[in-house]
């Protein structure tokens, strides 16, 4: 059956031919660029920004205040936590959790429910064309550079360099990759796309 989508809230996106289905929740806050698409029962919290042709993909959450640049795709069910902010044209995988919190507690050491000016929230930053594999989990107060790839199932807890590939848990660096996301090794240059990467070492 054909998607039934429904013009994106004025207040989100006025005019600028965004799409959002109608089961989504936006919060009116929330920023939507221009020919963004948001799928199937995605959340979008208060004061979310999304950048031009955005993909975000059935079930996803996005967090109050997350950063979104332009050309990303989130794939289905990810989430995506406050204290990220993500470049242009990143990619990130199923299920791929962003995470916000190094020392999470529901309650106090006093036994009282947390509030939300009790939580520390860290940040992730992803740099442009990056790609986060299925499942994979990214601690917070950590950057990913540019292009670099997060293999499905890894959990990531520091920062990793552009075009770096992490496998693993926790993750470890077996490699490099290029633009097109290609295996790459020390002063080659890729078939693919011609692209190659300066300084990296086999």
């Amino acid at each position: 059956m054909t998607a039934i989508l429904r013009d994106a809230r004025q207040a989100a996106a006025p005019t600028n031919g965004a799409r959002i289905h109608e089961t989504a929740d936006v919060s009116d806050s929330a920023v939507i660029g221009d020919g963004a698409r948001i799928w199937h029962d995605v959340q979008v919290r208060e004061h979310a920004r999304i950048g031009a042709n955005c993909i975000i993909g059935k079930g996803a959450y996005i967090d109050a205040n997350v950063t979104i640049g332009a050309n990303c795709k989130i794939q289905n069910y990810a989430l995506v936590y406050s204290g990220a902010t993500l470049g242009d044209g990143v990619f990130i995988g199923p299920a791929a959790i962003l995470t916000n919190d190094r020392y999470p507690r529901a309650i106090t050491p006093a036994g009282e429910m947390k509030r939300a000016e009790d939580w520390d929230h860290g940040k992730i930053v992803i740099e442009d064309g990056a790609a986060i594999g299925a499942g994979a989990v990214l601690v917070t107060d950590i950057r990913i550079g540019r292009f670099a790839t997060i293999g499905a199932g890894s959990v990531v807890t520091h920062d990793v360099p552009a075009h770096a590939l992490m496998i693993g848990s926790p993750a470890y660096q077996c490699g490099w990759v290029c633009g097109c996301g290609r295996p790459m090794t020390a002063g080659a240059t890729c078939p693919t796309c011609g692209d190659s990467i300066e300084g990296a070492k086999s």
